[in-house]
């Protein structure tokens, strides 16, 4: 499995959201992220960067 960690800039810097993600859905202006153990966090962003090698999922708030 190739699942990626959420997380979001803060300040010019990244701390973790979310471990294990395995859905990411667009609702609106928020962000829905699901991990692979069902925990679930919502926050109002956008995506900024996608690296699948480093499997980062980079958000920074709106």
């Amino acid at each position: 499995m190739c699942e990626a960690n959420a997380f979001v800039l803060i300040d010019g810097k990244e701390e973790k959201l979310l471990e294990n993600v395995d859905l990411v859905s667009l609702e609106g202006d928020n962000v829905k992220l699901v991990s692979i153990f069902g925990e679930q966090k919502t926050l109002k962003a956008r995506l900024k960067q996608y690296n699948n090698t480093e499997g980062k999922i980079i958000f920074e708030t709106i």
